[in-house]
């Protein structure tokens, strides 16, 4: 049986995520940090479709807390198939109200927790001469999101290892591809007034919000087709073609 670790898996998109791979058998790592209460729930949801994913607590911006997961996993399972770097936050802001704290946050999570994860999940999967890695970046990351400058450096940087690292890998029969949400119907987008949401939705050609499981979809692809490396799958309704 196949395993994969989801980050950041317990809540919005990587929850969607999670179920899609749950759904086709996999054996599913449910990573998270913060919210206990939500993981544990989230678990227990998961338990009574009688799935039974495994929760790993850990910061992924944090290596020494990055590298203690994957010993976990190796011990557990033996190995990883695929890892879907989904955990990720944003701070709204002008960028002269931005902090350096709040900059150094984003970076850490969206971009520095993707090289460490990526890192340890190579070094088996080189090993194996198999595996797919699958990065969830963001369509502000191919476009620029005013206010949010933070968020779309990162994952505009995502994009740039996405296609940097399946160079690298692609001897080793690893592919590294990365989804680009747009739009989607999460918690992230409560920040946004009904006015802003309507006038988001007004400039998809789709007409509607996006959901976690059209991104989950595009994420399984990336993750089961051996011949995909190096792509960027948006997944925008049409947004900001």
């Amino acid at each position: 049986m196949k395993t994969a670790l989801i980050t950041g898996g317990t809540k919005g998109i990587g929850k969607a995520i999670a179920q899609r791979f749950l759904q086709e058998g996999y054996e599913v790592i449910l990573n998270y940090f913060h919210d206990e209460e939500s993981a544990i729930a989230t678990q227990n949801e998961f338990n009574e479709l009688d799935y039974c994913p495994v929760l790993m607590r850990a910061d992924v911006s944090d290596e020494a807390q990055v590298k203690d997961m994957f010993t976990e996993i190796y011990r557990i399972f033996g190995g990883l198939d695929v890892l879907v770097n989904n955990a990720g936050i944003s701070k709204v802001n002008v960028i002269q109200d931005t902090t350096l704290a709040d900059w150094e946050e984003v970076v850490g999570v969206n971009l520095r927790g993707v090289f460490l994860c990526s890192r340890e999940a190579a070094r088996s999967m080189i090993s194996c001469g198999r595996g797919s890695i699958v990065n969830i970046a963001s369509i502000w990351g191919e476009v620029g999101a005013s206010c949010e400058v933070a968020y779309s450096a990162t994952k505009g940087g995502v994009i740039a290892f996405t296609k940097a690292l399946a160079k690298e890998l692609a001897p080793s029969h690893i592919t590294v591809n990365c989804v680009s949400p747009g739009v989607i119907d999460t918690e992230m987008n409560a920040c946004f007034t009904e006015d802003e949401m309507e006038d988001l939705i007004n400039q998809i050609p789709l007409g509607r919000l996006g959901s976690g499981e059209d991104v989950a979809s595009a994420v399984l692809f990336a993750a089961e087709n051996s011949y995909v490396t190096g792509e960027v799958i948006s997944v925008g309704g049409g947004f900001a073609k």
